[in-house]
């Protein structure tokens, strides 16, 4: 099992692993959870899969295995910044509720957002744990690399039983709300305490 951290500076060096994310995206979010997302030829995609974002890959023998994206809360591209902030602004269509924190939504150089976290249904539960443990793992290291002392995220309201067990010092940033097809929560995980 490998974790890679692609950036479209880096993504020429990992051959057909970044299409492999967006393969594996729309397989779990668009096949099994059924979203109504963009796809093209194969792949999951949306406005913040842009320069500004990295994609962590938990992959093996070219399969991905799970994934989630990294975008700075700074980030702009036309009209949008990044999902939470912008559907607290009402920009996603209502597709994401408006109330999903308690306080506006942070525009901080230290601030990432973790979007599309997903781990492949197929995984047998008995290596699940394992794979999620290393995503958490190199999620939590690459946003440290790249300068940040926390992590904003739009999770399933499950969390505290896989985040906190992963070692993660996660807090609730507003209320539990019902998105397509489950609960979900934000969440802020604090990485200043495991920067070195």
């Amino acid at each position: 099992m490998q974790t890679t951290t692609l950036s479209f500076a880096n993504l020429h060096n990992h051959g057909e692993l970044f299409a492999n994310i967006f393969r594996a995206r729309k397989q779990s979010f668009i096949v099994q959870k059924r979203w109504n997302l963009p796809q093209t030829d194969d792949m999951e995609f949306d406005q913040y899969d842009t320069p500004m974002s990295r994609w962590v890959a938990i992959h093996e023998n070219g399969r991905v295995l799970a994934g989630v994206r990294l975008t700075p809360t700074t980030a702009r591209c036309g009209m949008y910044s990044y999902m939470i902030r912008d559907a607290q602004l009402d920009l996603l269509g209502g597709s994401i509720p408006q109330n999903l924190l308690d306080e506006p939504a942070p525009v901080e150089a230290g601030t990432w957002e973790a979007s599309r976290l997903f781990v492949d249904h197929t995984i047998p539960q008995r290596e699940r744990r394992r794979v999620h443990f290393n995503l958490v793992a190199e999620m939590t290291n690459s946003a440290r690399e790249l300068g940040a002392s926390r992590l904003v995220c739009l999770v399933a309201s499950t969390w505290p039983r896989w985040l906190v067990p992963c070692g993660l010092d996660a807090q609730a940033m507003g209320p539990v709300v019902w998105i397509d097809d489950g609960y979900f929560q934000c969440v802020s995980i604090n990485l200043a305490a495991k920067m070195h």
